[in-house]
C-alpha cells in the first residue's frame, strides 16, 4: 500500500511552474469576453 505521507516528504515543486506562474499573473491578458465586448462596441461604431 502506499503511504502518502511518505511519498509527501520526497515531493519537491518543480521551479519552472513558479517561473510561469508569475510571468502570467504580471501580464495584462484579455479574456475572451472582453475580446468579444470590444468586437461588438466597433460594429456600433461603424454604423
Amino acid at each position: 500500500m502506499i503511504d502518502f505521507q511518505e511519498e509527501l516528504k520526497k515531493f519537491f515543486p518543480s521551479p519552472e511552474v513558479g517561473d510561469v506562474q508569475e510571468t502570467v499573473y504580471n501580464q495584462d491578458l484579455v479574456d475572451a469576453a472582453e475580446i468579444f465586448i470590444r468586437m461588438a462596441g466597433d460594429e456600433k461604431m461603424d454604423d
